[in-house]
This record gives C-alpha cells, structure tokens and sequence, in this order.
C-alpha cells in the first residue's frame, strides 16, 4: 500500500481526541511521579530542619527558582513534542535561559567570595552526592513522564525524551532542594545541573527505543 493511501486510511478511522487531554496525560504522570518523589525525599533524605529560617536565605530561593523555572520552560517545550509534527526551536532554545542566568549569578558570587571560602562555594560537603540524588528523586517523576508520552505520539523520540528526562530532572533537584544544606551559588549551578544533564541524557537514548512508533 502506498504511504499516502495509509495515510488516508489512518485518517479515518481517528478519533477526535478530547480538548486538553494531552495536558492530563502529562499532569497525571508528572503529579504522580513528584509525589512519589517527594515522600521518598522525605524518608530517604529528610526535609532540612528550621526550615523558616532557610526560607530567609538568599540561595534557598534561587535553588528554589532555578529548578522550578527549569522545569516549566522543558515542560513548556515537551508539550511541543508531544504533539506530531509541532515546532518547539523557540521553546527548546528558552531551556537555555535559567541556566545562563544561573551561571552569571554563580560568576557574580564566586567574584565577591573570599578565596578561603571558595572551596565551600563550589564544592560544598556533598558534591559528589548532589547529582546522585537529584538522579534517584528524579526517577519516579521520569517514569511518569515516559508513561505519559507512551501514550501521546511524539515524532522525534530521542528529543522528547531527553526532554522529558530534564523536566524529570528539574524537578527532582527542586524536590532535593527541600533537603540540600549547600550554600553556595556555584555549587547550585554545577552540581544540580550536572544531575539534571544525566537525568536528560538517560531520557534521551530512553526515547530512542521506547517512543518509537
């Protein structure tokens, strides 16, 4: 059969799909997989004591920021992807914006940092643990987000799903952030990237194989 007769037959047997129902499909997984990752959190890591008084401080706010903001510009080009044959370059280009805002408030802090502390700025006591657990919180979120897009009908799958991966991603740091005593800028900028970059990554060879039409 040739490809447009296939084409003209899928057609009409389609179903008129209900408004917003894509946005549901991504709600659910999305809503379902945080709160699983946050009563992880909870139990595995624990929510930071006298949390009214990191509420005060400058670098809980922009943890706080940077992955929230993080994960609504991925989001915002995911639902692109989501949608066959729809254009996200604009969308995909915007993911780009919290992280360069990110790192020239890390350069501006680590300029006024004294030397003797900008081994803490950067590397604080729990570098090497900061991507792991922003990986592991993230993984509840990134099933739910690749069970949402198995049911949508993404065209470029490698690219949807590091996409999914990040908003994944973002997410479990914004989650992580509840527990992290970190205090320094550069810290946030590298190392809660570093596990957002390996959340998208792992989403993108992910999407390779599972979103496959």
């Amino acid at each position: 059969m040739k490809t447009d007769a296939l084409i003209e037959q899928l057609a009409e047997r389609a179903e008129p799909v209900a408004p917003g129902a894509m946005l549901r499909t991504l709600a659910i997984g999305l809503g379902g997989g945080a709160i699983v990752s946050a009563l992880l959190m909870q139990e595995w890591l624990g929510v930071r004591h006298h949390m009214l008084a990191v509420f005060a401080t400058p670098i809980f706010w922009a943890k706080f920021f940077y992955t929230l903001l993080f994960a609504l510009v991925a989001l915002a080009a995911l639902e692109r992807l989501a949608r066959p044959g729809a254009k996200a370059t604009a969308r995909l280009a915007a993911m780009t914006l919290p992280f360069v805002v990110m790192a020239l408030l890390a350069a501006w802090s680590w300029r006024f940092t004294p030397a003797s502390d900008q081994y803490i700025m950067l590397f604080g006591s729990s570098y090497d643990l900061c991507p792991y657990h922003v990986v592991v919180l993230a993984l509840p979120i990134f099933i739910g987000v690749f069970w949402a897009l198995r049911k949508l009908a993404p065209t470029r799958p490698v690219l949807a799903g590091a996409t999914g991966g990040l908003v994944a991603g973002a997410l479990g740091a914004f989650i992580y952030a509840f527990h992290c005593p970190e205090p320094g800028m550069p810290f946030l900028a590298i190392w809660y990237t570093l596990g957002i970059i390996l959340v998208g990554a792992f989403g993108a060879v992910l999407g390779r194989f599972s979103l496959r039409w």
